[in-house]
């Protein structure tokens, strides 16, 4: 067998491994895509008119480095989970396990005027002094 022989069968080979290649990252981009999809869909509010009629709860939470945050239930199923001071950076809860509970109450008392999703300012935070 000639060198040309080889030579051709290499290329025809390299040329099946880049094929399969892009096949590869094609279908790898689809389902980072439909993923993302996905995780957007999960984060959507339910109707501020469907959360009129539901008996809203909260409990307070240990977070990390000994502070606190809250979960909010609509008819014992959990609606949000808040293991941080909405709006700040990082992950650390509130101080104490009353300034998590005022935000819980403040952020039901927004849900049951409509306001979905209910957001917290640093100002009401502050203005409750949850936050120093």
């Amino acid at each position: 067998m000639s060198g040309r022989f080889w030579i051709k069968k290499i290329n025809r080979y390299v040329l099946e491994m880049n094929k399969t290649t892009i096949l590869l990252i094609a279908f790898f981009a689809v389902n980072v895509l439909k993923a993302q999809q996905v995780t957007q869909q999960e984060t959507k509010f339910p109707d501020a008119k469907t959360m009129s009629n539901k008996n809203l709860t909260y409990s307070v939470i240990s977070s990390p480095g000994s502070t606190f945050g809250y979960d909010i239930f609509a008819d014992s199923k959990l609606l949000i989970h808040q293991p941080s001071v909405p709006g700040l950076t990082g992950n650390v809860g509130f101080r104490t396990k009353q300034s998590a509970e005022k935000i819980a109450l403040l952020v039901i008392e927004k849900i049951r005027k409509g306001e979905m999703p209910p957001s917290v300012t640093e100002k009401e935070m502050r203005d409750l002094k949850a936050i120093p």
